[in-house]
C-alpha cells in the first residue's frame, strides 16, 4: 500500500498526453479534447511526432522535448510502445501515468510492471478508460461525456461500465468526487484506492465494480477500514460458472467461488449488489443518503391495494419485516379513511383519495412513534396530478425536524404521468423509484448494509474452549503423516488430529481384507457400517462404497467382497486402501450436519456449513472466512438457515446453537494452526443432546509453502504468538497480550477506572465515557494495520485490564502513532515501560521507520519514560504539546 503515491496521482498540476492526435478515431484525440473541455487549469502538453499542434495546442515531438516534467502522463499509444515510453517518462522524472492500451499478454504485463517499478513510475491501467476528478476539472479519459462534481467515488475494472455509469449519473444529476477506471490493476489496485477514498473528506460513499481481486487480504483490510467511515457498495461479476470463466478470460486471473466473495463483502461491512440496476438504486438510497436505519421494520402507505401487496411480497421474500401499527395509529387512520374500519400495514387510502386525505394519513404516520421507515406508493390518480402528491410529501416532511423524521422512500408508478413527481422528490433529496419492487429492493439495501455494519461492531461472547486444543500435538501428528508420504487421511487417521481440537469422532476400526472386516465387526458388535477407504473416490456413498446396518459377520464379509468387485469394475484405476468399520450410531432424533474446509484461489482456506448429504458444493452451503469468533460463527449458522441449506427439523431436540458455534470456532482454530491441511470434510456430524459426533471425516494434507507475495489467510488471525507473562514491580504476574473483541466489557471497566486527571492527559480534554461503537472500534482491530497491547490480571474472579498501548500504522507502513494509558490505581508498577516496549517491538517487526506520539507538558511520567526509551523529545509551543519521536531504521 502507498497512500503517498495515490495522493500524488489525484493532485496533478500538469498533464502530458503521449500519443495525442488530431484523428478523431484515436484515443489521443478524445483524451486531448476532454482535457481541454474539462476546465483543467494546469498545462496540457500533447506529445506526438505527427502533428505540430493538437486541438490548437502546441505539440512536442518527444517526451524528452517537454518543457517541464508533467505530474501525470496519459499514454494513448499502442501496447508495443509502452515499455519505451515508461522508460522515457522515468528518465524525465514523471512519476504517474495512465495506460489506456488493452490486449496486453501476460508476458507484456509482467514486463511493463517490472519496467514501471524500476523507473518508479506509478501506473493506472492498462485497459482502462482513464481518470476523472471533477472538482479540479480533470478529465484524463476517453469518456464520451463528463462527470459533475459530487460526493460519490466510483472505481471500476470495466471501461464499458464506466461509460454506462457516467450516462446514468448525468441523467440523474449525480456528481462524483473521483471517477477511476483501474482496468487490469497492474499497479494501482482497489486496496490503495479504498485507503485514499476512505480518508478523503470530499468522498461520502464509494462504489466499486469488480471483476477480480488479487490481494484479498489487503482488500478486506482496506475495505473494512473504509466501511467504518462511509458506505462502500460493490458489484462483483462472475456469479455463475460461465460468468466466472468470462471474468477469468477478461482479467487473466483465477476466479474464486462467488459464495466466498459474498462472505468477503459481508465480513468487510460492505454492501454487495447484483447488477447495475441495483447499483443505481443503492446509490440513491445508501450513497446519497447514508443514514443508517435504527430499526428494520417498514411501514407502507399506498393509494392502490395491488401495489401495496406487491411491496409486501417483495419485502417478505427478501427477509424484510413489516412494522406493526399501534392501536392509537390505527384508530387515527380509521377516522381519515372512511372505506376502512380495520386499517393495517400496508395502509391503503384507496385510489379515490383526494390530496387532503392523503396529507392527513401521511401526517399520522410521520408522527407515529412506531413508524421509523416509511415507503409511500402512489399510482396515477384522476383527482390530481402526481406532482401535487409529491409536493404534499415534501411540504409535510419540512414541518418536522430532520432528526425526528422517519426514513422516507417514495414510489411514483408510471412513466410520463409520474416523471414530474419523481423529479420533485429527487430535487428534495427524497429517494424515489418507478416500481414497488424497486423501492423495497432499495430499502433492503439499507437493511443489509445495517446488518453488515453490525458485524463490524458486535461484541462476541467469550469462548472457553482453549483447554480442548493441543495444536502442538496435532502439528506433530500431521508431520508424521506427511513424513510417511500420506496426503489423504480417512476417518480413523483424521480423527486422531480432530481429537486434539476437542472434536469427537465415532470409534473406527480398519480392515485391509474382507476377512479382516468380518473379524473387526465381531469385536465392535452389531449392527455396523462398512465403508471403503479410497483417496481416489471423493463421494463413496454415490458408488456403493458405504453400506449401513450390517447385522452379522458373514454379511459384512460378503458385502466387502461385493464392494471390491463393484469398485474394481467401475473404477479399475482407483486406489483402495481397505475398509473402515463403525458401530452404528443411534441417529433417530438427531440432526445431521456437514462442515468442510476448502482452499480457494486468492482466499486461502474457507469454512462451509450445511446439512449432511452426498455433495457439499458452495450452492449447498453457507460460507465464512476464518478466523471465526462466537459471533461470526452465529452469523454463519444464520446464513445457512437463510440460504435454506440448514433447515429446522421437527425433531425432539433442536441443534444447540451455542455449542455449534463453539465447534465452529475450534474448526476455525484448526484452520489457523495447521496450514498443512488443504481440505477437510466432516460428514455426517450427528447433533444430539448438545453433543456433536463425527461419523465420517477426511483430510487432505500438503506441505504449505510460504509465498512472499501472498498471505495464507484472508484475514490475519489473533497473534497468539505475542502473548507473554510479565512480572510487575510488586512481584505479581500479569499477561501482556494483543487486545481481543471479547475484551470490550473489561475495556469499558478500564475506561471507567481512569480518574479525571489521567483521562485529561490521555485525551487532551474532558471526554465522556466511551459508548459501545467506540469501544468496539478499540477492541475489534485489524491486526495487519494496528495493534493494541493490554496488560491484564485476574482480580476477584474476573480479568481486569491494567493498561493499554496502541499503535496505528499509516498505509505506507512508514510511520506509526502511539498512545498509552495505565489504570489510575496501578501506576508505579512498571506497566508503562512494558506496554511501550511491546509497541516499539511490534513496529520493528512490521518494518515501520518511526514511531511518534504527543502528550501534554504536565504528563512528566510519559515524557521521562519516552526519553529513557530513546525518543527524541521536542516541544510544540504553538499547540502547547510535547512531541515524542523514535527512529526505528
Amino acid at each position: 500500500m502507498s497512500l503517498k503515491r495515490i495522493t500524488q496521482f489525484f493532485n496533478p498540476s500538469s498533464v502530458a498526453v503521449i500519443g495525442a492526435s488530431n484523428v478523431s478515431t484515436r484515443a489521443g484525440f478524445v483524451v486531448m479534447r476532454n482535457l481541454l473541455q474539462g476546465g483543467f487549469k494546469g498545462p496540457i502538453m500533447p506529445v506526438t511526432p505527427s502533428h505540430s499542434a493538437v486541438h490548437g495546442v502546441l505539440a512536442y515531438p518527444s517526451i524528452a522535448d517537454l518543457p517541464k516534467v508533467p505530474d501525470l502522463a496519459v499514454i494513448c499509444t499502442n501496447k508495443n510502445t509502452l515499455i519505451d515510453i515508461i522508460e522515457q517518462l522515468g528518465e524525465l522524472g514523471c512519476k504517474t501515468a495512465i495506460v489506456i492500451a488493452d490486449g496486453l499478454s501476460g508476458e507484456q504485463k509482467s514486463a511493463l510492471k517490472a519496467c514501471a517499478q524500476a523507473k518508479q513510475v506509478t501506473l493506472l491501467g492498462p485497459n482502462c478508460l482513464g481518470l476523472l476528478i471533477p472538482h479540479i476539472g480533470l478529465n484524463a479519459s476517453f469518456s464520451h461525456t463528463v462527470a459533475s462534481p459530487g460526493k460519490i467515488a466510483f472505481v471500476s475494472q470495466s471501461a464499458a461500465v464506466c461509460s454506462t455509469i457516467l450516462d446514468w449519473a448525468k441523467n440523474k444529476e449525480i456528481g462524483f468526487s473521483y471517477f477511476v477506471s483501474v482496468g487490469d490493476c497492474l499497479d494501482i489496485n482497489f486496496n490503495e484506492l479504498l485507503d485514499f477514498l476512505g480518508r478523503d473528506a470530499k468522498t461520502k460513499a464509494i462504489l466499486l465494480y469488480i471483476d477480480n481481486i488479487e490481494d484479498i487480504r489487503g482488500f478486506i483490510s482496506a475495505a473494512r477500514a473504509a466501511a467504518f467511515s462511509k458506505p462502500v457498495i460493490a458489484i462483483k461479476t462472475g456469479k455463475t460458472t460461465a460468468g466466472a470463466l468470462a471474468a477469468e478470460i477478461h482479467t487473466g486471473a483465477k476466479q474464486s467461488s462467488d459464495a466466498v466473495y459474498d462472505a468477503l463483502f459481508q465480513r468487510a461491512g460492505m454492501l454487495r449488489v447484483n447488477d447495475l440496476r441495483e447499483l443505481f438504486a443503492a446509490t440513491q438510497t445508501l450513497a446519497m443518503h447514508p443514514k443508517l436505519l435504527k430499526v428494520e421494520q417498514l411501514t407502507i402507505l399506498t393509494n392502490g391495494g395491488g401495489p401495496g401487496v406487491m411491496a409486501v411480497d417483495e419485502l417478505i421474500q427478501s427477509s424484510g419485516k413489516l412494522a406493526e401499527l399501534s392501536i392509537e395509529t390505527r384508530n387515527a387512520l380509521n377516522k381519515v379513511i372512511p372505506q376502512s374500519e380495520t386499517t393495517s400495514n400496508p395502509v391503503d387510502i384507496f385510489g379515490d383519495s383526494a390530496p387532503a386525505r392523503y396529507k392527513q394519513a401521511l401526517e399520522i404516520l410521520l408522527h407515529a412513534k412506531e413508524v421509523k421507515n416509511l415507503l409511500i406508493i402512489h399510482t396515477p390518480s384522476a383527482l390530481a396530478p402526481s406532482e401535487d402528491y409529491a409536493n404534499i410529501i415534501v411540504e409535510t416532511l419540512q414541518t418536522l425536524p430532520k432528526m425526528a423524521r422517519p426514513y422516507v422512500i417514495t414510489n411514483f408508478m408510471g412513466e410520463d404521468a409520474s416523471y414530474a413527481a419523481r423529479k420533485v422528490c429527487s430535487n428534495n433529496a427524497i429517494p424515489t423509484y418507478r416500481t414497488p419492487e424497486g423501492s423495497v429492493g432499495a430499502f433492503m439495501h439499507l437493511v443489509t448494509y445495517r446488518r453488515n455494519q453490525k458485524h463490524l461492531t458486535q461484541t462476541p461472547e467469550s469462548n472457553t474452549d482453549d483447554a480442548k486444543i493441543n495444536k502442538v500435538a496435532a502439528k506433530a501428528l500431521i508431520n508424521e503423516f506427511l513424513d510417511d508420504g500420506q496426503s489423504y487421511l480417512p476417518t480413523h487417521q483424521a480423527s486422531q488430529v480432530l481429537n486434539h481440537y476437542g472434536i469427537t469422532c465415532i470409534q473406527t476400526e480398519v480392515a485391509y481384507t474382507p476377512t479382516e472386516a468380518k473379524e473387526q465387526a465381531i469385536e465392535l458388535g452389531f449392527p455396523v457400517a462398512l465403508k471403503l477407504i479410497s483417496p481416489s473416490i471423493a463421494s463413496k456413498s454415490e458408488v456403493g462404497g458405504v453400506v449401513l446396518n450390517l447385522n452379522d459377520a458373514n454379511e459384512v464379509e460378503q458385502t466387502a467382497f461385493a464392494m471390491l468387485i463393484r469398485i474394481k469394475n467401475t473404477y479399475p484405476d482407483a486406489v483402495i486402501e481397505g475398509f473402515s468399520l463403525q458401530k452404528m450410531a443411534p441417529r433417530a432424533g438427531a440432526n445431521e450436519l456437514r462442515i468442510a474446509i476448502k482452499t480457494e484461489p486468492n482466499f486461502g482456506p474457507v469454512i462451509l456449513l450445511g446439512e449432511a448429504g452426498t455433495g457439499l458444493e458452495y450452492a449447498q452451503a453457507a460460507v465464512a472466512l476464518p478466523p471465526l469468533n462466537m459471533n461470526l460463527a452465529k452469523y454463519l449458522i444464520a446464513a445457512a438457515h437463510d440460504k435454506g441449506v440448514l433447515k429446522e427439523r421437527i425433531l425432539p431436540e433442536k441443534v444447540d446453537k451455542y455449542r455449534l458455534c463453539a465447534l465452529l470456532t475450534r474448526i476455525s482454530q484448526l484452520v489457523i494452526d495447521q496450514p498443512d491441511i488443504s481440505s477437510m470434510e466432516l460428514n455426517p456430524i450427528l447433533a444430539s443432546n448438545g453433543q456433536f459426533l463425527v461419523l465420517d471425516a477426511t483430510m487432505t494434507l500438503s506441505r504449505y509453502q510460504t509465498q512472499s507475495n501472498r498471505k495464507r489467510l484472508s484475514i490475519r488471525p489473533y497473534p497468539i504468538e505475542l502473548v507473554e507473562v510479565v512480572t510487575l514491580k510488586n512481584n505479581t504476574q500479569a499477561t501482556l497480550r494483543p487486545i481481543k473483541p471479547e475484551d470490550e466489557q473489561a475495556h469499558k471497566a478500564f475506561d471507567e477506572s481512569l480518574n479525571k486527571e489521567d483521562r485529561y492527559k490521555r485525551f487532551f480534554g474532558e471526554l465522556p465515557q466511551f459508548n459501545h461503537d467506540q469501544l468496539a472500534k478499540m477492541t475489534q482491530i485489524d491486526y495487519d494495520r494496528e495493534m493494541a497491547f493490554i496488560v491484564c490480571q485476574r482480580f476477584e474472579g474476573k480479568t481486569r485490564t491494567l493498561g493499554v498501548s496502541r499503535v496505528i500504522m499509516d498505509p505506507d507502513n512508514l510511520h506509526a502513532e502511539f498512545a498509552i494509558v495505565v489504570r489510575s490505581d496501578c501506576q508505579g508498577l512498571g506497566l508503562g515501560r512494558i506496554l511501550m516496549s511491546a509497541a516499539i517491538n511490534h513496529c520493528k517487526r512490521q518494518s515501520v521507520e518511526s514511531i511518534e506520539g504527543i502528550t501534554l507538558p504536565e504528563n512528566t511520567g510519559m515524557i521521562e519514560l519516552a526519553r529513557k526509551l530513546g525518543f527524541k523529545i521536542s516541544r510544540d509551543f504553538e499547540e502547547g504539546s510535547i512531541n515524542m519521536v523514535l527512529k526505528l531504521t
